[in-house]
């Protein structure tokens, strides 16, 4: 007989720092590019629709740029919650993901819109059906600091093909560039379509990161970064465009707290 699932904790008991319905598209809380500093402003660019029914429907369309040519397919649709970056040519910028050296193109300024460094974030979402879509929220280094304080917190990723009676998401911890962190990242499996509407909740502070979904606890790990993060929730094509379009998954509700 299975143990019953630990169960996350209440929110505090506060108004949070940030709640946003996505009524509208606040510049105050989100800016619609996704890495901006990487590529140039016409391939970062989100294509988005405010949906009828509240919460805002990240998109891919059919005559989107891939984000760069050099990672051609890859299309995407990001909200995040601000940007850094060196001057054009440097190495400078959040989230350096890629291996293969990532050089500015565009000058960012810094914009800490909404930058924790401990916390609690519930955010609810449907997932993308559509052929070749992941939908992806994370938390990623700032690295205005320093280069190190590039750690990550993935929240959830949730590639459309995984989706089905049960749903199977990537959730954990990635080091990147910070020698203080190891990669932590394993399948969760969600008993229910993730295309469906449902509340995904990372809580991360004092060393510690725990990341559940509807209530209960999928992961928890020794181990937290301690800096300012960005919170990025994106739409992922990748492959040659093929489908429908528009392709889209919906963005309903955003919660946080700050707690460091």
């Amino acid at each position: 007989m299975n143990a019953p699932a630990e169960k996350l904790p209440p929110p505090p008991g506060r108004e949070p720092d940030l709640d946003d319905d996505f009524a509208e598209l606040s510049p105050r809380r989100w800016v619609p590019h996704y890495l901006p500093q990487w590529t140039t402003p016409e391939r970062s660019v989100a294509r988005y629709r405010l949906a009828e029914s509240g919460g805002i429907e990240l998109r891919i369309e059919e005559d989107q740029l891939d984000w760069r040519p050099e990672d051609a397919p890859l299309r995407v649709s990001n909200l995040q919650t601000g940007t850094y970056s060196g001057a054009v040519g440097s190495r400078r910028g959040t989230h350096r993901h890629r291996e293969d050296g990532l050089v500015v193109r565009t000058e960012t300024p810094q914009q800490l819109l909404w930058a924790p460094s401990a916390g609690r974030i519930d955010i609810t979402v449907s997932a993308s059906l559509d052929e070749g879509c992941m939908l992806a929220a994370w938390l990623v280094g700032t690295e205005h600091v320093s280069e190190a304080d590039s750690g990550e917190i993935c929240v959830f990723e949730i590639d459309a093909d995984a989706i089905g009676d049960t749903t199977t998401a990537r959730s954990g911890l990635k080091a990147h560039h910070d020698p203080r962190m190891t990669t932590d990242m394993a399948e969760v499996t969600l008993p229910f379509d993730a295309s469906t509407q449902h509340t995904w909740t990372v809580l991360w502070g004092e060393g510690e990161t725990v990341i559940g979904c509807e209530g209960a606890v999928l992961r928890r790990m020794p181990q937290a970064p301690d800096y300012p993060l960005f919170l990025m929730i994106d739409l992922f094509e990748s492959g040659p465009p093929r489908g429908r379009y528009p392709k889209s998954a919906l963005l309903h509700r955003v919660r946080a707290w700050q707690t460091l």
